[in-house]
């Protein structure tokens, strides 16, 4: 057995996604999928472009190295407009928020018109106010959020979140620079069925190893609840 560190991939297929939004715009992504049938599917949104945000934030790239083989979940992460990574540059410029949101539909649908099960959407920053956002109205289970926030989002949106019943999952870190675990409780006390949990002993960064690990733990814990967690952290190099 090995352990697993911070730059360890484990098995999975992987192939480059381009997708193209409502408004002509070419995404570029990678579609990680288990060697087993895959339990859900992970659509993931990146934090704000402007700031450096892409889909190989650390947060994304461990989600999409490790998952497929610890949880068997298929991983869907991709360049929002004008962001760039190791798969190449979206086409487009950063808009706000507001083409954004064109951009987190164009990957639900390919995730629905590849017949992937279970899609759910997991934002981190910038990214989770999209998934708040862009979730109510389309065909995803359900949303985990790391670190909204909550600039973006209007009463209209937690609103609308809390009418379709959906699960919303939402991990915030214990020393974040925008919105604290109490702030977290009160602001999403509208979506009555939105869990709120404290991620200790970080900000929102999300640094450190042990931090990374538990919000795979919390994704896991709700996306398929099946796999026991804490999840492993060593992994057979066999």
């Amino acid at each position: 057995m090995k352990p697993i560190r911070a730059a360890t991939v484990l098995p999975a297929h992987r192939t480059r996604v381009e997708l193209r939004t409502e408004d002509g715009l070419k995404l570029v992504g990678e579609l990680a999928m288990p060697l087993r049938p895959a339990r859900a599917t992970l659509i993931m949104v990146h934090p704000l472009t402007v700031a450096g945000g892409a889909m190989d934030s650390h947060v994304l790239s461990k989600v999409a190295n490790r998952l497929p083989a610890l949880a068997d979940l298929a991983v869907f992460r991709f360049n929002l407009r004008g962001a760039a990574s190791f798969e190449g540059c979206s086409e487009g410029q950063f808009d706000d928020g507001q083409g954004e949101q064109l951009d987190v539909r164009a990957a639900i649908e390919l995730a629905v018109a590849q017949e992937l099960p279970n899609p759910w959407l997991v934002g981190w920053s910038f990214g989770a106010e999209l998934a708040l956002k862009c979730g109510p109205d389309q065909a995803v289970v359900g949303a985990v959020l790391i670190a909204p926030p909550l600039f973006l989002t209007t009463a209209e949106d937690l609103a609308s979140w809390d009418r379709t019943g959906k699960p919303l999952h939402v991990v915030v870190p214990e020393y974040d620079d925008f919105l604290r675990p109490a702030q977290a409780r009160q602001q999403f006390a509208p979506v009555r069925q939105a869990t709120v949990v404290t991620l200790e002993e970080t900000g929102h960064g999300v640094i450190g190893e042990p931090s990374v690990r538990r919000v795979l733990d919390e994704i896991v814990s709700v996306v398929a609840p099946q796999v026991p967690t804490p999840l492993p952290t060593q992994f057979s190099a066999g």
